[in-house]
């Protein structure tokens, strides 16, 4: 009876274990949401693809240079039903474009919404709210 004990035990441990990995991958707590950006910027990639798609961009800096950043975006799934497409963004796309920052400094962060110079709008639905905050 001890080992049957025993193993049961492992097995709520093993399957805690895996619950909380699953949900610390769907955290936002690495993004300060306290800090919206919103810039100009060049899109230089769109990644299309799973779990999350990416837009890569260059944003001029106060050096006359401009900084790299990654921004992650919701899964193409996701997007497909919001209305975009794998060719949605192509590179040299100039965007004016808001996310929130990574906590940590580093050039990357969570996206929120874009405008193109058409006038058209891509966003993620989940965060129509953000947009309309300053």
């Amino acid at each position: 009876m001890t080992m049957r004990k025993f193993l049961i035990a492992c097995l709520a441990g093993l399957t805690l274990a895996v619950a909380g990995a699953a949900f610390a991958h769907h955290s936002f707590a690495m993004f300060d949401r306290s800090k919206k950006i919103t810039t100009v910027a060049t899109v230089t990639q769109f990644q299309w693809t799973n779990p999350h798609s990416w837009i890569e961009i260059d944003v001029p800096n106060s050096s006359g240079g401009t900084d790299h950043w990654s921004l992650e975006c919701n899964s193409p799934n996701n997007l497909s039903r919001q209305g975009w497409h794998s060719n949605s963004l192509k590179p040299g796309d100039k965007v004016t474009i808001m996310f929130w920052p990574l906590r940590n400094g580093d050039k990357g962060g969570l996206f929120i919404a874009l405008t193109l110079p058409s006038g058209q709008t891509l966003d993620e639905a989940a965060f129509r709210s953000a947009e309309k905050q300053p």
